[in-house]
C-alpha cells in the first residue's frame, strides 16, 4: 500500500476554540505554554497525521457524535499530560484535520468516562 501524500489543512471546529486558542497565547506562563504546545502539535498533524492515536469507537463521547457527526476521532498526546482531540475529514485531493478540543489529564479521564482506582 502506498502512502498518503495529500495535503493535510488543520481548522478549528468553531470560531470558539479558535478564539480560545488566540487567547492562550495572551495568557498566563502556562497558558502560553499551551498555545506554544499546540502550535507545534497542529504543525505535527500537518506533517505526520499517523503520529496520533486512533480511538475506537467505543470510547467516544455521545455528544461528539451527535454535536459534531464524526465517523473518525483521534487523540494527540502533548506535553504535560494535554491531549488535542480531533476528527479528519476528506476527499480525494486533501485531509482535512478538525480540531475538536484540548484537555488536560483529569479532564480527559472524565469526559472518556475512565474511573480511578
Amino acid at each position: 500500500m502506498s502512502p498518503d501524500l495529500r495535503p493535510v489543512r488543520v481548522m478549528f471546529v468553531d470560531e470558539k476554540l479558535h478564539l480560545a486558542y488566540e487567547a492562550l497565547k495572551a495568557g498566563r506562563f502556562e497558558e502560553r505554554e499551551l498555545a506554544e504546545n499546540l502550535g507545534k502539535a497542529i504543525e505535527a498533524l500537518k506533517q505526520n497525521r499517523l503520529r496520533s492515536i486512533k480511538l475506537p469507537r467505543q470510547l467516544w463521547p455521545d455528544d461528539y457524535v451527535r454535536k459534531y457527526g464524526i465517523t473518525v476521532l483521534y487523540k494527540h498526546d502533548m506535553p504535560r499530560g494535554w491531549r488535542l482531540l480531533y476528527t479528519e475529514v476528506g476527499d480525494r485531493v486533501e485531509i482535512v484535520s478538525i480540531l475538536l478540543e484540548w484537555l488536560d489529564h483529569e479532564s480527559y479521564e472524565k469526559r472518556f468516562g475512565y474511573k480511578k482506582k
